[in-house]
């Protein structure tokens, strides 16, 4: 069985704890939204359970991506610095239950299985973690901006008018 696949069960009820560094070049989904595959991921996955006695995971994801800014159109670094909390259940309508009775918008609750690939969950985790409009917090060159602002923008109609007198 490979490293990064667990029984997410057994992994809970032993309070397991793995931690490592992933790429990003070798998440597909992450890829597709990023600017460059640039940039790696620290995650730690630690078992337990919760109050109530259902087993969860504790998933934290750090590191960055390099992602396109959608105001000035130029890559930059965001960082990702997520955390979320897994309740497992044995399935769909389990799932549900728990979900109801935690009501609770910071806890996720998963179907969890004999095979739960770490890694997926670490790209779902990062996957969510970006914006989804993505902007610098100060775009470093605004002169492109302030010149397609200040440009007088022709009416169209002025062009129907200029018709209109021939």
């Amino acid at each position: 069985m490979s490293a990064f696949v667990i029984d997410a069960f057994e992994y809970a009820r032993h309070k397991e704890r793995r931690e490592g560094d992933t790429p990003v070049a070798g998440l597909d989904r992450l890829s597709a939204e990023t600017a460059d595959r640039s940039g790696t991921l620290h995650w730690v996955l630690v078992g337990g359970a919760d109050q109530l006695g259902h087993p969860q995971l504790t998933l934290t994801v750090s590191g960055s991506a390099k992602i396109m800014c959608q105001r000035c159109l130029t890559p930059f670094d965001f960082d990702i610095d997520s955390e979320s909390v897994l309740v497992l259940a044995k399935d769909e309508e389990s799932a549900d239950a728990i979900d109801a009775l935690l009501d609770n918008d910071e806890i996720d609750v998963i179907v969890g299985t004999k095979t739960l690939n770490i890694i997926e969950l670490v790209e779902d985790e990062a996957l969510l973690a970006l914006p989804l409009s993505p902007k610098h917090p100060v775009c470093p060159d605004q002169s492109a901006l302030e010149g397609l602002k200040s440009a007088k923008k022709e009416s169209p109609f002025a062009m129907l008018k200029n018709l209109k007198q021939q």
